[in-house]
């Protein structure tokens, strides 16, 4: 008996190594290269689940250690994974083949986050194009020049705030996150939803936009965990049910919603507003959005334009902080425009503003706000590099790409390292090799809230540079860390400068 036992027990564990061995050579039958160090179970992304890096950072190494190769493989658990490094290859898989690669990586259940998985982030197919079409309507530039009088609204409020508190003290002292996050937080509420965000008040309230950001997007230890069992473990979230966007933000964003289209579909005078937009493109479609549908169209706009812009700001902050010259010129670029448009803070004048937009450009290239694209393959398509690799990418597959990385790949750009805007200038911008730069994604799903996410921006570098300075505070650890518990760009121990009037 025991030895038919025994028997039993060897035949398994003969099934179970032949089982590993089959899936972890996938990419060496491939013939593509692969990352060393698979672990059974675990693949290659032991040093992600053991938030010792995070997934930009992970994805960065292998790119800078894979330099001879247009592809790689590695395995995230027990499924392969395929990152792709040649700007010809991103191409195709962005733009001129996305019919098979048009699905994203990463997936939020839909009765966990009811909200956010109607984000066209998340979505696909007819749900997906629809949703684009009604963010796309809503960010064009006629309608981004009515949201533009809001935001121009919350610009004399940052204003307020800065000049209280700087009443008591020549300098203010403050983390740029948390100070980019209240203005962000301010569009958000009034030229999202027409309501009073609460994000410049002395005291901090519950209620306030930027304090509802905080447990979603804080980079902590808890975040962390959770955030990998939603995005590497979706089978055990199927059990644990975490959601993304907790229950209170969920519950809070339907209510204001809710009050908020009873109000306007009886109003006669229409307001400036995200909101205002869509029951607008209710009239133009000649029906009524569900409810569901427009307070999801209503957190995507949350969503995209909370955390993501204050991210981006904080580190152009730092990089003006760091580079007393790039900040006067572009003070006086802000201080001239101005000028020129009737000392008035106009659409128009943010247009103008060109070296500004060189400014942000070369600061999202040093530190994305988000360092990969993931997309998966829904078609077999057979991807050929310049170097002879050749990958039949089979339907389910997760594709990389490493957009941190190529951007500060010395190949492509010279001194890497050096923050450096005149990159961007008209005469050498044109050298730049397509799609080696990708902070906004690129082809058909490239970020739709990209022109209101530089709007505001714009207006608030604007507002802070017409009368203000930054300096760096000895608060900011050099040289800077990247946080490894978060899914966005976060530096450790935040990135802290002083404020004063010119």
């Amino acid at each position: 008996m025991a030895s038919v036992f025994l028997t039993l027990v060897l035949g398994a564990l003969a099934l179970l190594v032949f089982y590993l061995i089959t899936i972890y050579t996938h990419w060496k039958r491939q013939g593509i290269p692969s990352v060393k160090g698979t672990i059974p179970f675990l693949g290659n992304v032991w040093s992600l689940l053991a938030l010792k890096l995070s997934m930009s950072e992970f994805v960065r190494k292998i790119y800078e250690r894979s330099k001879d190769h247009s592809m790689i493989g590695f395995y995230k658990l027990m499924s392969p994974v395929l990152l792709i490094r040649e700007p010809r290859l991103i191409k195709i898989v962005l733009q001129r083949n996305f019919s098979s690669f048009h699905e994203n990586g990463l997936k939020i259940e839909t009765d966990l986050d009811p909200l956010l998985a109607k984000n066209p982030f998340f979505t696909y197919g007819e749900t997906w194009s629809t949703g684009r079409k009604r963010l796309t309507y809503a960010f064009s530039s006629m309608r981004l020049k009515i949201l533009f009088t809001t935001v121009n609204g919350v610009c004399n409020k940052f204003v307020d705030f800065l000049e209280r508190q700087l009443k008591s003290s020549n300098e203010y002292e403050v983390e740029l996150k948390s100070l980019f996050s209240k203005f962000t937080g301010e569009v958000v509420a009034n030229a999202g939803l027409g309501i009073e965000g609460f994000c410049f008040e002395d005291k901090p309230r519950a209620e306030s936009f930027d304090e509802m950001g905080k447990p979603i997007f804080e980079p902590n230890l808890k975040n962390g965990i959770l955030r990998s069992i939603i995005f590497f473990m979706p089978t055990l979230n199927k059990l644990l049910k975490i959601a993304f966007v907790p229950k209170s933000a969920d519950k809070f964003m339907r209510q204001v919603v809710a009050e908020n289209l009873k109000i306007r579909r009886l109003a006669s005078t229409p307001r400036k507003d995200f909101l205002q937009l869509m029951i607008d493109l209710e009239k133009t479609e000649g029906e009524t959005l569900d409810e569901e549908v427009l307070t999801a169209h209503t957190f995507s706009f949350f969503f995209d334009g909370y955390e993501t812009s204050s991210i981006v700001l904080s580190f152009i902050g730092y990089q003006l902080a760091t580079h007393p010259d790039v900040q006067e010129k572009l003070r006086e670029e802000v201080v001239s425009t101005i000028a020129k448009h009737n000392d008035a803070l106009t659409f128009e004048a943010l247009k103008d503003m060109t070296y500004m937009d060189q400014v942000i450009n070369e600061s999202q290239r040093l530190y994305p706000a988000l360092g990969i694209l993931t997309k998966v393959c829904t078609e077999e398509y057979e991807l050929r590099g310049m170097d002879g690799l050749s990958c039949r990418v089979k339907p389910g597959t997760q594709v990389i790409i490493p957009s941190h990385g190529l951007h500060l790949d010395p190949k492509y750009w010279t001194d890497p390292e050096v923050f450096d805007p005149d990159r961007f200038s008209d005469d050498r911008k044109q050298n730049i090799e397509k799609m080696t730069f990708l902070p906004f994604g690129e082809g058909p799903r490239m970020c739709v809230g990209m022109r209101m996410a530089l709007l505001q921006m714009k207006a608030c570098l604007s507002t802070l540079l017409k009368s203000y300075k930054l300096e760096l505070s000895k608060k900011t650890q050099l040289p800077l860390e990247l946080s490894s518990v978060s899914i966005m760009t976060a530096p450790v121990g935040g990135l802290w400068v002083y404020i004063s009037k010119i």
